[in-house]
């Protein structure tokens, strides 16, 4: 278990973003940090009214995009031209190139959303665009497969993403396989992790990384506790 405590998170600041980095991203380097198996970023990006990034491209990566507070409207080189609100999730396959936009439409209101890149395991491949709301229902819901399983979003990757609910004092336990690498990012709340004799509790903003784990207990400790949990090769 190796925790990533919100205070260690690298910081991008200019007038309309206010960026924390988990992972090395942009000018911000960390050389213990350089993702986690095919996770490669995870950013938590605050962007201002009526402001955003503007029109750049990728390739070869998959990207979730995930709403936590106001609405982002993008446009794509695909012919993608969408608003995402709130608890929607977005996952764009950059595959052989794409050029995108994401803004912040609202006039009195910032903009938060977490921004995913997993490196994929297919090259080459056409462009894709996925976008899906789904129940907040308490405890791990699979929000992207590689099978789309659950009717998840379809995943370039061997990887699974969860999103997890818990009200205080309620618990899951996931199954989990040693072989697997694990990574839970709080989004908010306050929430134990035992993975056997390893116990440590997450405050908003922390991550942890899981490596060799037969067990896994999750437990809210205060508050409404969100998380996205990975589970990756």
């Amino acid at each position: 278990m190796h925790i990533f405590r919100n205070d260690q998170r690298g910081i991008t600041q200019t007038e309309w973003l206010t960026s924390r980095h988990s992972f090395s991203f942009g000018n911000y380097y960390a050389e213990d940090r350089n993702g986690f198996s095919v996770l490669r970023a995870l950013n938590d990006d605050e962007v201002a009214p009526e402001t955003g990034f503007p029109t750049h491209s990728h390739r070869d990566m998959e990207i979730l995009s995930y709403v936590l507070v106001g609405e982002i409207a993008h446009k794509d080189s695909e012919g993608n031209v969408v608003r995402l609100p709130a608890g929607e999730f977005q996952l764009m396959s950059a595959g052989t190139g794409i050029r995108h936009s994401e803004f912040n439409p609202l006039a009195a209101r910032k903009l938060r959303f977490l921004q995913i890149w997993i490196l994929p395991n297919q090259l080459d491949q056409p462009p894709g665009y996925q976008q899906q709301r789904f129940a907040r229902t308490a405890g791990l819901t699979l929000v992207a497969s590689p099978d789309g399983a659950d009717n998840s979003l379809r995943l370039r990757q061997d990887a699974r993403i969860s999103r997890l609910l818990l009200a205080a004092d309620e618990l899951v336990s996931p199954t989990v396989i040693a072989s697997r690498q694990y990574y839970i990012h709080l989004v908010s709340g306050r929430l134990q992790v035992e993975a056997g004799e390893q116990k440590d509790v997450l405050d908003a903003g922390d991550g942890t990384a899981l490596t060799g784990i037969a067990e896994l207990r999750l437990s809210a400790l205060e508050g409404n506790v969100e998380a996205l949990v990975f589970d990756l090769p």
